[in-house]
């Protein structure tokens, strides 16, 4: 950390001390999709837009954005980070919490992001747009995730001068974002379509719905470990409510695909995937080094077998809580220290054998933490 101060480590320590509720309490339809998110992208009527306005301009929108945003009941306890300074470490922590986006954790401006509690509400400051509202929640809840995230758009909406059209509706920094500015999205873990070969057609069917299909960070990310984020590309137009409806009957048939195939699997292959599933979950046990990449792909079969109910396995809130924490920003962090690839693998190995037999996982090492790599994209 670069100067951001005392009370900026504190908020990184408590980040670090327990893993997000999306991901600690799995919710409806887990053991297919990981987490719901809705997200709006709303501007200050009268400000330029962050990516030409000038340094006391964003200074200007982060306190205004900050003072409304603490007349939101589920805000007035919230942190305030402002990434600004932040090292590439804590910025990549955040990014693996899904708390900010990879683009404004590359930015230069003035930014960042205000956290509710347990992680379940956030609001962005000056990324693409002045304001970007998040609303995160486990399983498939997007009805209930649109229903929170209007709790607090309407509280701003009176606080602050949106930038609204009545034509075009809210507008945006980008034009795909015109009109409601929502993204609503799911994270799906789709193991069985990718080994029976028809993830390619569902995906294309998505596509032909005018869904976007992505990787686990989203926008500009690789699939990986077989999770799919699939979202809505619409924003003008249809309101809402219709958007999500439409995205979750569109997820609903396609966990129905999953489970279809998984059926197939465990009829024609079951001692191969027995065997797939129970030596992933021997190498997370016993690994003495290992890559993020590799633990998602190995997490990934332990996943599957969790949702065929095989025995002998880990909890799916304990699993997902690995998914968080081995990643590097979240190594490092708990290290506290500049780590070389080889040390983040073993650290990584030895946080996942611990949580694994039931330990509560100390932090390695205490020191200074340093950045040692690029952001989220399956590093080491």
């Amino acid at each position: 950390m670069k100067g951001n101060g005392k009370a900026t480590a504190a908020v990184f320590s408590r980040l670090v001390s327990r893993a997000p509720r999306w991901a600690s309490d799995p919710g409806p339809a887990a053991p297919v999709i990981l987490s719901s998110r809705v997200r709006y992208a709303r501007n200050l009527g009268g400000m330029p837009f962050p990516g030409v306005s000038t340094g006391t301009q964003q200074t200007s929108v982060v306190n205004r954005v900050q003072g409304a945003v603490r007349e939101v009941p589920a805000f007035r306890r919230a942190a305030y980070i402002a990434c600004d300074d932040l090292s590439r470490e804590d910025l990549s922590l955040l990014v693996e919490r899904r708390l900010v986006s990879r683009d404004l954790a590359g930015g230069h401006r003035r930014r960042g992001v205000l956290v509710g509690d347990g992680e379940s509400l956030s609001v962005m400051v000056n990324e693409e747009d002045h304001l970007r509202l998040q609303s995160l929640l486990s399983g498939l809840r997007l009805g209930e995730a649109l229903d929170r995230l209007n709790e607090v758009d309407e509280v701003l909406d009176a606080r602050l001068d949106y930038a609204f059209d009545a034509e075009l509706g809210f507008l945006t920094a980008c034009p795909t974002n015109v009109g409601t500015g929502m993204r609503a999205s799911v994270l799906a873990h789709l193991p069985a379509l990718v080994l029976t070969r028809r993830a390619k057609k569902v995906i294309g069917g998505v596509a032909a719905m005018n869904m976007a299909v992505r990787g686990f960070y989203g926008e500009g990310t690789e699939v990986m470990g077989n999770f799919f984020q699939i979202s809505n590309q619409t924003t003008l137009g249809p309101g809402e409510h219709e958007i999500v409806s439409r995205l979750d009957q569109v997820v609903r048939q396609i966990i129905q695909y999953e489970e279809e195939a998984r059926d197939v699997i465990w009829r024609s292959a079951r001692l191969q995937l027995e065997d797939k599933i129970y030596r992933a979950y021997g190498t997370l046990t016993s690994a003495r080094t290992i890559s993020s990449e590799e633990v998602l792909s190995l997490a990934s079969a332990v996943r599957f077998g969790i949702a065929l109910e095989r025995e002998g396995l880990c909890p799916l809130s304990v699993l997902n809580e690995i998914l968080v924490f081995s990643q590097p920003g979240h190594v490092t962090r708990l290290a506290g220290r500049e780590l070389d690839q080889e040390e983040r693998r073993r650290l990584r190995a030895d946080y996942i054998r611990n949580r694994l037999s039931g330990e509560t996982a100390e932090p390695p090492s205490s020191g200074r933490g340093i950045p040692s790599e690029d952001l989220p994209n399956g590093e080491e």
